[in-house]
């Protein structure tokens, strides 16, 4: 999907979701199978000599009633997006240091691996790390994601610009 069409696609849902669900303009990913939402909640008022599990459960109390009050406009505003962009929408909410995602879509990938590359994930399996080598392999992804974020936040901002150019490109 193109940066243009992305933007595109992140306006469609701030002009869509109601004003007072999130604090803070709501983070929109989009990939080539999912649209993903995540939005900000108001942090809970807790007394300041609440206990730190006091405070995680009225977290969890608000992220409860944020999910409950709000499935039927989610489940319509998804469903017309998911016409419009042909693409599922999953939710989330950020509240307070905690982030809790509501649906998300888990899509196979197919690969091949050498015997060295199956060695990791066996390792990893037998290791007690992961169940099954797709467990293990999504492990090192995320792995990978959490270690190399800055290499891949300037390796799609390199492709946003190689779609870019290729936009306006000859016959385009």
């Amino acid at each position: 999907m193109s940066e243009l069409k992305a933007q595109e696609l992140r306006s469609w849902f701030a002009g869509r979701l109601p004003d007072d669900w999130f604090t803070e303009t709501p983070e929109v990913v989009v990939d080539r199978e999912e649209i993903t939402i995540v939005g900000t909640l108001a942090a809970p008022d807790t007394d300041e000599d609440a206990s730190e599990s006091a405070r995680e459960a009225a977290v969890d109390g608000r992220i409860r009633r944020f999910r409950e009050e709000t499935r039927e406009r989610r489940i319509g505003v998804a469903r017309e997006a998911e016409r419009k962009f042909e693409r599922k929408v999953s939710w989330g909410v950020r509240c307070g240091d905690r982030k809790v995602m509501f649906t998300h879509l888990s899509a196979p990938v197919m690969t091949r691996l050498r015997q060295p590359e199956r060695r990791v994930l066996d390792t990893l399996v037998d290791a007690g790390v992961a169940r099954s080598r797709s467990d293990a392999l999504a492990w090192c992804v995320r792995l990978v994601g959490k270690n190399a974020d800055q290499w891949l936040a300037d390796l799609r901002s390199a492709l946003s610009h190689v779609e870019k150019v290729r936009d306006e490109g000859p016959g385009a």
